[in-house]
């Protein structure tokens, strides 16, 4: 690795996506997080699930920028704020999937660039600012 610190350094948690339009509610996705908690807790790291049918019902109120209604996780990972994050993967009967609409390039190039899709400037700074403390290399991109 770049920095040369072990692949898992420095990550704060890891998200982990569904998309249940059938139950809204927080507390149908507190359900899910649970047992998600329950299952990976041997590894010692912190996984959040997120029903991402539901994150304009709270994206706004919590981060103070209006969010539309999304029609499946990948569309919600097309709008990470950050381009190069944007980037999933989905397990499957063959195996794990790739899903990386902007590709990786920028991913390893180590550039931090502003998502047209999510244009909430000052959340974006915030987290390319974020990411750039804690891989010093980062080059956010204006």
């Amino acid at each position: 690795m770049r920095s040369g610190n072990s692949p898992e350094a420095h990550i704060k948690d890891y998200d982990l996506f569904y998309f249940d339009p059938a139950d809204l509610s927080e507390a149908a996705e507190a359900r899910v997080h649970a047992r998600v908690q329950s299952t990976f807790a041997d590894l010692g790291i912190t996984v959040e699930a997120k029903n991402q049918a539901r994150v304009h019902t709270w994206y706004q109120d919590y981060f103070g920028f209006p969010y539309p209604a999304l029609r499946s996780s990948r569309d919600g990972i097309d709008r990470f704020l950050v381009t190069s994050t944007c980037v999933g993967l989905q397990a499957g009967a063959s195996g794990l999937a790739l899903y990386a609409p902007n590709s990786l390039d920028e991913l390893y190039q180590g550039r931090l660039s502003p998502n047209p899709l999510c244009p909430h400037r000052p959340l974006f700074e915030k987290k390319a600012s974020a990411y750039q403390e804690r891989w010093p290399w980062l080059q956010i991109q204006a």
